[in-house]
């Protein structure tokens, strides 16, 4: 049963430590493997990928079959229902909607008459998304991590996803499509996202890869860091919920659980000023439980990580959520908007009893590629601005380099860098 504990528990710190640290450290031989899997795809390109592929995904496939072709998405778009289409259309155009509003554009300043300062924005020229196939296939990672690539404005996505045994998720594909994705691979794993960072000779290199992982993903994608860019270092999924003791327990209980079903180091925690509630919730969940396809991996992941959590008051709930930082954060009290204000770190904010978290992980707008594991401290959730980068623009007149000129060789000295200071010189002499 999902554990109850008070804030004033005097054992209260070290039980929660047992939810907060519970990210699955990365084992010297994960390392080691993902290492040495790197090296052989840089070194050996498409036959180190194409021997890791059936090693490890029970999939035999040569440097001419291992890209999903156009004939096989058109044969996966043919077989999903028009309801999933319409569903998938539908998340497509409002991430696309939110994400729109992200983007920034190219500017320059004219605060000064002889100084233009600017910035210039461009898009990257290719992305790589990694989609798993492991425990459940995901769509709507998918839309979320290509659709606002699009947006940005990147010219070129390269998908890979596993395919074990030579499974094809269609909906995965079908999402790949409405989303723009512009070529996709059938590999995974470590090996993919070498594939990735180093190219072979069927994958091209990428400027930048994202999406989630296992750990040996989530290791690969941190080693080719800085060759590539990447999104984050996804952890276990969580979701704290903060509650005054309205609503309904049943929708908590199935908020809870929501992220539990993910896997078995999933976190979910309520915390609430009502105790009653609080073990009204704690029996709702035991009775939704029975009921999950995916019950074994959420009961692992409430009996050892899950808890509800009586806290004194609404204020005090919102300055441990605060120091948690967690990846959701549900405002599930009569009044969201008013407690919003004393909220300083989440990924992603839920507003009021009738906003489940699922509801953004699907389509509400905003991405779910959420920060985790407390980095919501200082990451941000996915978007527009992952997909560009910037440049500075400077642009000084005659004039304006006489104005400034005398600093700028002032600073140059100081530091003992002649030759900085002598390329303003020669410019003020012969100006003069």
């Amino acid at each position: 049963m999902i554990r109850f504990l008070r804030f004033s528990d005097t054992d209260f710190a070290t039980r929660f430590a047992e939810i907060t640290n519970r990210a699955e450290a990365v084992p010297a031989e994960v390392e080691e493997t993902v290492r040495r899997i790197l090296d052989d795809v840089r070194e050996r390109g498409d036959a180190a990928l194409c021997a890791y592929t059936e090693q490890y995904d029970r999939l035999k496939i040569t440097p001419a079959t291992m890209e999903v072709t156009q004939a096989e998405v058109d044969r996966a778009m043919a077989q999903v229902t028009p309801k999933v289409l319409d569903a998938l259309h539908l998340a497509a155009e409002r991430i696309t909607g939110f994400h729109r509003k992200q983007k920034e554009t190219t500017w320059l300043s004219n605060d000064e008459p002889d100084v233009q300062l600017g910035q210039m924005v461009r898009p990257l020229d290719r992305v790589g998304i990694y989609v798993p196939g492991g425990k459940a296939s995901y769509p709507s990672s998918v839309l979320m991590n290509a659709v606002p690539a699009k947006v940005a404005g990147v010219e070129e996505l390269i998908m890979v996803v596993p395919m074990p045994a030579g499974e094809v998720n269609i909906h995965v594909l079908a999402a790949a499509k409405i989303a723009g994705v512009d070529r996709i691979f059938k590999v995974g794993g470590a090996q993919a996202v070498a594939a990735l960072a180093y190219g072979t000779e069927s994958v091209p290199k990428v400027d930048k890869i994202t999406g989630p992982g296992n750990i040996y993903v989530a290791t690969a994608k941190r080693l080719v860091f800085g060759l590539v860019d990447i999104d984050m270092i996804a952890g276990p999924s969580e979701i704290l919920i903060i509650n005054d003791g309205t609503g309904d327990p049943d929708h908590i209980a199935a908020d809870l659980l929501s992220q539990a079903e993910h896997d078995e180091l999933a976190s979910s925690v309520l915390i609430t000023t009502d105790e009653s509630f609080g073990r009204q919730v704690q029996q709702a969940v035991e009775r939704q439980l029975s009921n999950l396809s995916r019950a074994s991996i959420a009961r692992a992941s409430i009996d050892r990580f899950g808890a509800i959590v009586l806290a004194p008051s609404l204020g005090e709930a919102a300055e441990f959520s605060n120091r948690i930082a967690p990846e959701h954060l549900e405002l599930a009290v009569d009044r969201p908007l008013e407690l919003l204000p004393k909220i300083r770190h989440a990924g992603a904010v839920f507003l009021g009893h009738h906003t489940p978290e699922a509801a953004g992980d699907y389509l509400a707008g905003p991405n779910h590629t959420l920060p985790t594991g407390g980095t919501a401290r200082f990451f941000s959730p996915l978007g527009t601005h992952d997909f560009v980068k910037k440049s500075s623009l400077v642009s000084f007149t005659a004039d304006g380099l006489k104005r400034l000129g005398d600093a700028i060789i002032c600073i140059a000295e100081l530091e003992g860098l002649e030759a900085h200071a002598q390329s303003v010189k020669l410019r003020l002499d012969r100006s003069s």
